[in-house]
């Protein structure tokens, strides 16, 4: 069987989006607490869920309807995950999803996929995505672990001190290079700051950047 390589890879914006999860098990749980991670509005469509999905569903976190998905439940939402071991059924959401030109993920099914979910490694505003087109998540999962290990926490809280820098450098180097210049020395420079922040010296990192700014406004 050939495996489809061509995935267009990007990052997309789920605040506040309408989401569906057609089934409650296990392996809808994850899917509901990945879209829930990135802010989606979930929707659950299953005759029965699992513990941890009726629990989400009375804290409000999810809306879940105890009822046999139909092809109008996917109105108003952006994207359908189908988690179910019904293939008839997943099927159906595909079909139904498609001819909505929605994006739609069948799990473990990739030729229902119009889109697939890769393994995350998520440093606080950093993600590093891990797709294998489908081939193999085991092995997805094994490079999400050695990926985990050599890049800890300090590399978000790089990004998220530079982000705060951001409109000064917007404000004062007024060409895209400049700023990529000035950025790129501070991230490849020395000492070097994932070291410091490695040794819990986030104060000499911030000193660090306070001098380069100081330097690009004299």
């Amino acid at each position: 069987m050939s495996v489809k390589t061509n995935y267009y890879m990007a990052a997309v914006d789920l605040t506040d989006r309408r989401c569906l999860v057609v089934g409650g098990g296990e392996l809808a749980l994850e899917k509901i607490e990945g879209l829930l991670a990135c802010g989606a509005l979930v929707r659950v469509v299953a005759a029965e869920a699992c513990t941890g999905v009726s629990e989400l569903a009375e804290r409000g976190a999810v809306e879940w309807e105890a009822l046999q998905y139909r092809s109008s439940d996917l109105d108003d939402n952006f994207l359908v995950i189908a988690a179910t071991p019904d293939m008839e059924l997943n099927e159906a959401v595909h079909r139904d999803a498609e001819s909505r030109s929605m994006l739609v993920n069948v799990v473990d099914v990739p030729r229902l996929c119009n889109f697939i979910a890769p393994a995350i490694v998520r440093l606080g505003p950093v993600a590093i995505a891990i797709s294998t087109a489908g081939a193999s998540p085991a092995l997805a999962v094994r490079m999400k672990n050695e990926i985990a290990a050599a890049f800890g926490p300090e590399y978000g809280t790089l990004a998220l001190i530079l982000n705060e820098i951001r409109d000064w450098a917007k404000a004062v180097l007024p060409t895209y290079e400049d700023r990529k210049s000035f950025f790129d020395a501070i991230v490849y420079g020395r000492p070097d700051p994932i070291e410091l922040l490695r040794g819990g010296r986030e104060g000499e990192v911030r000193e660090l950047i306070a001098r380069a700014q100081e330097e690009a406004e004299s």
